[in-house]
């Protein structure tokens, strides 16, 4: 099903207590920006009691700029389950780590089954690269942000590990990482490009949107979800409604109970827009 401007989007026969939104490729726009008919309706759901909560691979460095243009308040999911951040006090309410030794485990076994693999963490206290690690951001990077071997960048803080490779195709490196390191973190990805994306195992945006749900006292069923990329499938399966955008891979399309607009034509807001009668 395709969903245009003119087309109705179907609304589930629930009325949600709770939305939880993907960022990239779904709230935003083309340019990662919060449109003006993004921010009504986001504002009117705040005026409802309805909470939102933004649920992103993005780390905390990515969101500086987005918290004034999303309400400045709520909850976030950020580094794929890894952290709920507290928007107005700017603080993270809770972390899932990946240990340090599992961490070592998997740099030994990547590196020994698909030679040419390079590493970056993102941790609560910011992020750290290999040397190797995507040479090109070398120009514009932090020095600090850089070390030269795996080893002397994990610590007990991680919450994401990111594998990347310049010589094989995406598809190839996704399956081949996940062959041989998912039985120890959750691998899954959020771009198109040759990187994988590894939380602690069992750790997703649906198992700490899960946990969170029931500090709230809200039901999986009374959640609306939206998403466009692989990182989002088990949060779409979780919730009680779900909606692949427009614009969403393939894989999301098929698993999504819901369709609607693109993410550059208001999409989701859209679609809150008729299930809020807005």
């Amino acid at each position: 099903m395709t969903v245009s401007e003119t087309s109705p989007v179907d609304v589930p026969a629930q009325r949600p207590r709770l939305v939880a939104t993907d960022l990239d490729g779904t709230l935003l726009d083309a340019n990662g920006e919060v449109s003006g008919r993004t921010r009504e309706v986001l504002a009117a759901l705040d005026d409802l009691g309805v909470p939102v909560v933004f649920t992103t691979g993005r780390p905390i460095r990515w969101m500086e700029s987005l918290w004034e243009s999303v309400g400045g308040h709520g909850l976030a999911i950020l580094s794929n389950g890894g952290i709920v951040f507290d928007v107005p006090t700017h603080t993270v309410r809770s972390q899932r780590v990946i240990p340090r030794e599992v961490l070592l485990e998997i740099g030994d076994v990547l590196r020994t089954e698909i030679p040419g693999t390079t590493f970056a963490v993102e941790k609560t206290t910011g992020f750290s690269r290999e040397s190797a690690f995507m040479t090109r951001m070398h120009r514009n990077a932090d020095p600090s942000q850089s070390c030269r071997v795996f080893e002397d960048i994990v610590d007990d803080d991680v919450v994401k590990l990111l594998a990347r490779h310049e010589e094989l195709g995406p598809e190839d490196f996704w399956n081949t990482v996940e062959k041989h390191v998912g039985d120890r973190v959750t691998t899954t990805w959020s771009s198109l490009g040759t990187l994988v994306e590894m939380s602690g195992h069992g750790v997703t945006k649906a198992s700490t949107l899960q946990m969170l749900c029931d500090e709230l006292g809200i039901d999986r069923s009374e959640v609306v979800a939206f998403g466009d990329m692989p990182n989002d499938l088990q949060l779409l399966e979780w919730a009680g409604a779900s909606y692949a955008m427009a614009n969403a891979h393939a894989s999301v399309v098929d698993r999504a109970r819901f369709r609607c607009g693109h993410h550059d034509e208001d999409g989701v807001a859209e679609a809150l827009a008729a299930i809020f009668d807005l």
